[in-house]
């Protein structure tokens, strides 16, 4: 069993981290712990994730901060926003903008749960809408110089009253320009990992891109039309080994509200090869504005 999931939350409850004090817990991943904070300089509630050094190694540590200081210096609106990054004898930690919503993820199984099969797919138009917005924070981010190297449904955040999503956990980010220096990059989930993250070779804007296709594919249909595998391992061995993608079918097979075209934006965004790929999240946006003006 992790730290984490042994970790007593009710410990933190009325602590004071940096600025806030923490209020009750909201959420728990593998190495973190997510908590409501009331931030007393500016009087507001915040979110404020914690991080226990107990038995963490360097990488985990790294992992954290590089997390918290990339995304600190990001200001866009489909990005959550980072106020404070600190450091205690026991924990790091970094207080961030409290986001009233649920994951995309939690969006996706509560859409294939749907008795009706039709309604168990998010609209077309919702949907493009979507990554739009989440193509061009992410463009923003690597004008940067960041790349996010972990885009999934899981770290998108969307608001609830008024739909718009906001990128989360920079905690595997690479800042660009200072790569060289670093370690090996493999990292993320495997499902969404292009070919060059799983095998450690250069990442860059292209990487997040191949992620940011598989959640659009992902997005506009039931379920992905990918072989069932016994462990993450064979399916990154499959990713490295077939260089004509996973998919059995072409998302205009699955859902019949798509045109073509559409299966072409996804190829493209997908390809085994960066250089078959949409060179900037730029390119990728024109294309589904062309299909939202042209097909919807």
């Amino acid at each position: 069993m992790s730290v984490i999931a042994n970790l007593d939350s009710d410990q933190f409850i009325g602590q004071n981290i940096g600025t806030a004090t923490i209020v009750k817990e909201l959420a728990r991943g593998g190495m973190a712990v997510v908590f409501i904070g009331y931030q007393r300089t500016l009087k507001r509630q915040i979110a404020v994730k914690v991080l226990p050094k107990i038995n963490l190694d360097r990488h985990k540590i790294e992992s954290f901060q590089i997390e918290a200081e990339a995304a600190a210096i990001l200001s866009h609106p489909n990005i959550i926003q980072i106020y404070e990054v600190g450091e205690t004898e026991n924990f790091l930690f970094f207080t961030m903008q409290l986001v009233q919503g649920t994951t995309l993820s939690n969006i996706l199984r509560i859409h294939q749960k749907q008795i009706l099969p039709s309604r168990r797919i998010l609209p077309v138009k919702q949907t493009i809408e979507t990554i739009i917005h989440v193509l061009d924070a992410l463009n923003y981010a690597h004008a940067q110089g960041i790349i996010h190297l972990d885009i999934k449904p899981d770290n998108i955040m969307v608001e609830k009253h008024t739909g718009r999503p906001l990128i989360t956990d920079f905690g595997i980010a690479r800042v660009a320009r200072g790569q060289a220096n670093g370690g090996p990059i493999t990292a993320g989930s495997p499902l969404y990992m292009a070919p060059e993250q799983i095998i450690d070779t250069k990442v860059d804007a292209r990487t997040d891109i191949y992620a940011a296709g598989i959640m659009l594919f992902q997005m506009l249909v039931a379920e992905l039309p990918i072989p069932k595998f016994d462990s993450y391992e064979a399916l990154l061995e499959q990713k490295l080994l077939n260089d004509k993608g996973l998919f059995l079918r072409q998302p205009s097979e699955m859902n019949p509200v798509l045109s073509k075209d559409m299966d072409k934006i996804i190829k493209k965004a997908t390809a085994y090869k960066p250089e078959d790929r949409y060179a900037t999240c730029s390119e990728y946006v024109k294309d589904l504005q062309w299909y939202q003006r042209r097909v919807l």
